[in-house]
């Protein structure tokens, strides 16, 4: 049996003995980890103790393992994940740090800034939070156009830090493990092939009693690559991120009444934002002012996504063909 057939490469076991367990998940983008994994293990020192690096390999063939063998030396770890979709990965994570103090997530097309890592852990530290998310800004491959730079897409969230937060993705989140556990938290494995997993699981751990925090300096960098920075690329992710939001809120209502409650105030929101929207894209039209085309339509996309998701319906953001292609569908994932 080999390494990456056993699962393991590197460092054999189920996270650290207390400490701190950088996770990244990966699905055949072999090409991004040299440079993430040689920062990753800089900044797993500034720590104390030394955090380990983790690396969940979802490609049901194990393509990361031949990488992630190069660094096992350095305190990096090696799990193979084969059940498709990004929950069943994120899970294997939180199994593998279950002996962990903290497990922090970061995504395999980002690059932490200096002192993330330590910013992070000490954030936690000083609040004992169930979880810390950071900002994820965009470094753009290639120019955007106008109409594309004027849907928003690429301007990220920034917060004062320390803010508490409702929820956050996990492209930059820190986790208390035991705070998770407690809460009885795991990703829901549903929307592995449609995205909004971690939506979903911030809102539930806020919704539990967990408390969220924002650290502003603790910033990772994400590169965006030219197939990403185009007009059908970011319509897809405002609809699909307004659908996360929409999906995590109905989910989350207390009893069918509740939910009923919740569909029916997105709708009406829904109802007067897209008149709104359709008005300033007629503006924008008159006006030949392309970045605020973008501004109207990219806002009319994530308010039909935000109806279809109070109603159940997402995306296949991260399907895949039997050839482990990503491809576009659709799935129902609704509420009780």
């Amino acid at each position: 049996m080999t390494a990456a057939e056993d699962g393991e490469v590197g460092v054999s076991g189920h996270g650290t003995g207390g400490g701190t367990v950088v996770a990244v998940l990966t699905y055949r983008r072999t090409q991004l980890l040299p440079p993430l994994l040689a920062e990753l293990v800089a900044q797993a020192a500034t720590v104390a103790p030394r955090a380990e690096v983790l690396v969940v390999d979802n490609d049901p063939d194990g393509s990361a393992a031949g990488v992630v063998l190069r660094w096992a030396g350095h305190g990096v770890r090696y799990a193979h994940e084969p059940r498709p979709g990004i929950s069943a990965a994120r899970n294997r994570a939180l199994a593998e740090a279950s002996g962990a103090d903290v497990l922090v997530f970061i995504d395999d097309d980002e690059l932490p800034s200096a002192g993330w890592l330590a910013q992070l852990v000490g954030s936690w530290r000083t609040w004992g939070c169930a979880a810390v998310a950071g900002p994820v800004s965009a470094r753009l491959l290639a120019p955007a156009s106008a109409w594309v730079a004027g849907t928003g897409v690429f301007d990220r969230r920034r917060e004062v830090t320390g803010a508490l937060l409702g929820g956050a993705g996990a492209g930059n989140l820190l986790l208390d493990v035991r705070q998770v556990r407690e809460l009885g938290l795991t990703f829901d494995e549903r929307l592995g092939l449609t995205g909004g997993e971690d939506t979903l699981f911030t809102h539930q751990l806020v919704h539990r009693g967990g408390e969220l925090r924002w650290c502003d300096e603790a910033e990772a960098v994400e590169s965006v690559p030219a197939d990403r920075v185009t007009r059908a690329w970011v319509l897809r992710r405002c609809f699909r991120s307004a659908g996360s939001w929409s999906r995590a809120e109905v989910s989350l209502a207390a009893g069918a009444a509740g939910r009923l409650r919740t569909r029916a105030g997105i709708l009406a929101k829904a109802a007067v934002r897209v008149a709104l929207a359709a008005g300033a894209l007629a503006v924008a039209v008159a006006r030949r002012d392309a970045a605020a085309r973008g501004a109207a339509v990219g806002t009319l996309a994530a308010y039909a996504g935000l109806v279809v998701g109070a109603v159940g319906f997402v995306p296949g953001e991260y399907a895949r063909v039997a050839t482990g292609t990503p491809v576009e569908q659709r799935s129902r994932v609704s509420g009780r």
